[in-house]
């Protein structure tokens, strides 16, 4: 079992850095690839970037590539999701979650969610 809390997110105007962290509790959460999902309400889940559990790889939407970065502090078992030039698009709530799987982008995959936070990017 592992256990995710959240936390970070909050209001921002575009061009603006949020950082949003996810601290990982449980047996073996250091083995899980660790992703970052985002929901706007009536839409579905998108993948947003992702991170393995042995660190070296990571996956980014590719509308967040170049902006986002997923990062993880191995020690602390948290998982950092460092958000810059934050548009009104990424307005959304934002998820971490984590799962024994390669398939980042896939939210069937992963069998432990954090309990969500609001990210609002205003104009």
């Amino acid at each position: 079992q592992v256990q995710l809390v959240q936390s970070g997110g909050g209001v921002a105007q575009a061009g603006d850095s949020l950082t949003l962290s996810c601290t990982a509790t449980g047996r073996s959460s250091g083995a899980y690839t660790m992703g970052w999902f985002r929901q706007v309400s009536g839409k579905e889940r998108e993948f947003v970037a992702g991170i393995s559990g042995s660190g070296p790889t990571t996956k980014y939407k590719a509308s967040v590539e170049g902006r986002f970065t997923v990062s993880r502090a191995r020690a602390k078992n948290i998982v950092l999701l460092q958000m810059n030039s934050l548009q009104p698009e990424d307005t959304a709530v934002y998820y971490c979650a984590a799962g024994l799987t390669m398939e980042f982008h896939k939210p069937l995959e992963y069998d432990y969610w954090g309990q969500g936070t609001q990210v609002t990017v205003s104009s």
